[in-house]
């Protein structure tokens, strides 16, 4: 998931000052002896605070890490330990390992892109074809029998820690979780967005979890099975949908992984959409680059329209995740993805737009070949067929 790259500054309560003391005592250790000693005791903080759902302490000192150029390492120290204890599960069993995990899908469509149960019959593939392709030999798995939206994942530290301990609980048994969804937010609607399959494992304490871990299995091989095997057990809950599998890890590290592959695959997405609905070759389509900024830039935004025409027709936003910012390589692969769509009229503009979005809708605003902020309008006959958001 994505990292604060910026924090807010501010007196800090007591809980926050001791994660500060020990992630500061963790990233500046000089052995590992002594690693163990700050690793343990900073883990029994951040468990402490999990438990007792103190979100605030955990943010602020994250916040005031992330705001303090001189603690690059200890953020990274904190932060990782944050996120391994939450996904880790709230129980006390010393002889097994728990980890909540996500298999994510990136998916786009003209029409609406479900986030709904699961039924129990692919539920059953599924659970086959993770524990062969996926996850290591003897392994327990629990799979929730809900295909989440971003918006409809545990939002939080604390909550992500209770999702994954009522998982882990359900994995003992080698199970499945029932999701109640009257009380799930309601899902915003795009051309192209991220669903996600969630679980958890246990496994002996020190034992591989992951394919990868055993000697006859690497990453990229266990993406290729999954992508075979597990991409034709996702394809009956996307009807009407294209979509591409990335491969399930950790929950924060998959996650981060759907954010960042996400990018290029909305771009095409959004140069497949517009070739069909508007008649239009990549070819013939132009594309408009921008920086937008708070009080760095935050992220790019990309306003398509028709060759030789200035009406912005559809928008992408591209945004930054962790340590990228507008001097990393960004520009470069904005340009590479959409040139291998097709599109070779590539307008970049220099300036500094703000973060607008627009009053009615909430939309971003894309920029023009102008160098104007503007709202993406289709074609009023092809818009009466779409999500309401385009981006």
């Amino acid at each position: 998931m994505k990292r604060n790259r910026l924090g807010r500054r501010g007196g800090l309560p007591r809980d926050a000052e001791q994660l500060l003391w020990l992630a500061n005592g963790l990233a500046d250790s000089s052995s590992r002896a002594e690693d163990h000693f700050w690793d343990q005791r900073l883990a029994d903080a951040v468990d402490g605070l999990l438990s007792a759902e103190d979100e605030d302490a955990l943010t602020t000192a994250l916040d005031h890490l992330g705001s303090a150029t001189t603690s690059v390492h200890a953020y990274d120290e904190l932060a990782d330990m944050i996120e391994s204890r939450a996904e880790g599960a709230l129980k006390s069993d010393a002889q097994h390992d728990v980890l909540l995990i996500a298999a994510p899908v990136m998916a786009w469509s003209r029409y609406r892109i479900p986030a709904a149960p699961i039924a129990a019959a692919v539920m059953a593939n599924l659970r086959v074809h993770l524990k062969a392709h996926v996850l290591a030999s003897g392994v327990k798995l629990a799979l929730a029998d809900f295909l989440f939206s971003p918006d409809q994942l545990p939002q939080g530290y604390c909550a992500t820690a209770d999702f994954a301990t009522h998982l882990g609980k359900a994995a003992e048994g080698d199970g499945d979780l029932h999701i109640k969804t009257d009380n799930l937010p309601e899902t915003a609607q795009f051309l192209s967005d991220n669903r996600y399959l969630l679980g958890a494992v246990m496994v002996p304490k020190g034992a591989p979890i992951f394919r990868w871990q055993e000697e006859d299995c690497s990453r990229d091989q266990a993406l290729e099975q999954w992508r075979a095997q597990g991409g034709a057990c996702v394809a009956p809950l996307l009807t009407g949908c294209a979509f591409e599998v990335v491969l399930p890890n950790a929950y924060f590290a998959a996650s981060r992984e759907a954010d960042k592959t996400s990018r290029p695959y909305s771009i095409q997405a959004s140069v497949a959409f517009l070739s069909t609905t508007l008649d239009a070759p990549a070819a013939g389509l132009r594309a408009v680059v921008a920086p937008f900024f708070e009080r760095q830039v935050e992220e790019f935004r990309i306003g398509f329209t028709l060759r030789n025409q200035n009406e912005v027709v559809h928008g992408v936003v591209w945004p930054l995740l962790g340590a990228e910012d507008e001097s990393s390589e960004t520009l470069g692969q904005i340009e590479a993805t959409l040139r291998a769509c097709g599109i070779t009229d590539i307008l970049v503009l220099d300036n500094e737009f703000p973060m607008e979005y627009c009053d009615d809708c909430g939309a971003p605003m894309y920029p023009s070949p102008e160098g104007e902020a503007v709202h993406a309008e289709l074609p009023e006959e092809q818009a009466e067929q779409m999500p309401k958001h385009l981006h």
